[in-house]
């Protein structure tokens, strides 16, 4: 039975004024919010908001941040993390939702990482919901591409639909920043190129974890920008609680046996994958053997392919630790680029202990990189091979 035209009507009428009360609501959230700062890019979102936010709050801003990487967080004015517990699968109206709450919190500044993969929605999330006044891009990566790509172009142009309108972006891309550029010219705002080589060697021992001076430059610069000199914004930065993909390394001891682990997961492209490898190699794998352990997703095909190719080609590491299906045809196209490189594989539905078995056969004082996928089963195994740490 099909509705009366005059229920359609009334119902169309009822969505049309519940709409223009929501964004009514929101925008008296957003003039709530004196500074507002929206950070997108490949890598580092999650790090730079950590960063960003710990810098204003020495300066004596009432600052809440909202994370978005590998375990969401809310980070109060106090430094302390908040955990977001979802009941449904990730939307970006949650950013609206935390948005509302920051603003009866009366706050000096919201640092917020964008959560939109799809061009489209990045575009809502920057123009309809946050409306910065300082955009940061941290970089363009090979990364999404199967919803951003396919090239590192196409990658550029949809990270710069958070390029604000009349304001300032903050960016340390240093492979596509005309794109960012020609944006930020368009939509009237200010680009600052943040450059990785004026922090300090000093400056970045200060961190109890491996940090990467692109995203404190970025950091700094937005702090700068917000009115927080740069010797006040590091010292907030050098307290900061890092995000749980932070870059970390263990010493591990396993059947009287010790290694070095990296725990480079949160990096899964190639082109960040492959720098990180060659700061830790330098530093920590003169003369020592090499492992890379792969955990790779079932449903990225192309990724799984990407970094087997990279670990052959670039890597070339002694041993090669796969936990992945369907694996084996990728391995054989590229194993004649390392073939000297011992490698071990097993199937995504066995039992994750597999992990540290395959870890104990390992040489003594082996260098073990971890890369590939850190949610869900990557997280749990992170979480046994910790277990092992003796570096507390």
């Amino acid at each position: 039975m099909m509705m009366p035209l005059y229920l359609l009507g009334a119902l169309a009428i009822s969505l049309c004024i519940a709409g223009l009360i929501e964004f009514q609501l929101h925008s008296r959230s957003l003039k709530s919010i004196p500074l507002r700062i929206h950070v997108n890019g490949t890598r580092g979102k999650s790090s730079v908001t950590r960063l960003v936010a710990a810098g204003l709050r020495e300066g004596g801003l009432k600052t809440f941040a909202k994370t978005t990487g590998t375990a969401p967080r809310v980070i109060d004015p106090e430094g302390k993390d908040r955990i977001i517990h979802r009941l449904r699968l990730p939307s970006i109206g949650e950013q609206v939702r935390l948005l509302r709450y920051f603003a009866t919190e009366k706050p000096d500044a919201v640092v917020m990482e964008c959560m939109a993969v799809q061009p489209q929605y990045q575009w809502i999330a920057e123009h309809q919901m946050i409306q910065s006044h300082i955009g940061v891009i941290t970089n363009v990566r090979p990364d999404h591409l199967e919803e951003m790509g396919p090239t590192e172009e196409d990658v550029a142009h949809s990270l710069c639909n958070t390029v604000p309108n009349k304001a300032v972006l903050i960016t340390a891309e240093d492979q596509k920043p005309e794109i960012l550029k020609a944006v930020a010219k368009k939509n009237n705002s200010q680009i600052i190129c943040s450059d990785p080589a004026s922090v300090s060697e000093k400056e970045m021992d200060s961190f109890s974890y491996i940090e990467h001076s692109s995203n404190v430059a970025i950091a700094i610069d937005v702090c700068e920008k917000a009115g927080v000199d740069r010797e006040t914004s590091l010292r907030g930065m050098h307290k900061v609680q890092p995000d749980v993909g932070a870059l970390v390394i263990w010493d591990l001891m396993i059947k009287e046996k010790t290694y070095k682990f990296v725990n480079g997961m949160a990096a899964n492209d190639p082109v960040s994958t492959l720098g990180i490898w060659n700061s830790i190699n330098d530093r920590y794998g003169l003369g020592k053997k090499t492992c890379v352990f792969f955990n790779s997703r079932e449903d990225r095909p192309g990724r799984t392919a990407q970094m087997i190719e990279l670990a052959l080609n670039k890597i070339k590491p002694d041993f090669f630790i796969i936990r992945g299906d369907k694996v084996l045809k990728i391995i054989n196209d590229f194993v004649h680029l390392s073939p000297l490189t011992d490698i071990m594989t097993f199937d995504l539905n066995k039992n994750l202990t597999k992990s540290t078995e395959l870890l104990e056969s390992l040489p003594n004082e082996t260098l073990i990189y971890a890369i590939g996928n850190q949610v869900g089963a990557g997280q749990e195994i992170l979480e046994k091979i910790s277990k092992l740490k003796v570096n507390g």
